[in-house]
């Protein structure tokens, strides 16, 4: 007997914040509905693990300010295209705060168990 469910895989999302001025006050007026939205993604099993990035002067200093570089995630879905309209659906994308054209989406392989 055999499944016709289709075979889902992880893939690994990086996606880096624009560096023009602004981003980081554009990125924090739409964090809730990222967060709400990220969070949806989490419960129903697309969204794996994520976070965001910070810049390595984030951590220099217990008392260092920190600064938001982009957002990662890996996730698990049936295709890439899936894991693409998603990201690019994303207050994140739509706002401007991540930038397009630096955006990474590729298959994953977990070498570890995954949450």
């Amino acid at each position: 007997m055999t499944s016709d469910a289709p075979t889902k895989h992880h893939f690994f999302v990086f996606a880096p914040d624009k560096t023009e001025e602004g981003t980081f006050e554009r990125r924090l007026s739409v964090r809730a509905t990222h967060i709400k939205a990220a969070g949806h993604n989490v419960e129903r099993g697309f969204i794996r693990v994520g976070g965001y990035l910070l810049t390595p002067e984030s951590i220099a200093t217990s008392d260092a300010p920190k600064k938001m570089a982009g957002s990662t995630f890996i996730c698990l879905a049936d295709n890439i295209e899936e894991v693409r309209e998603i990201v690019e659906n994303d207050i994140y994308y739509t706002s401007g705060v991540w930038d397009p054209e630096r955006i990474v989406i590729l298959p994953f392989v977990p070498a570890t168990t995954l949450p």
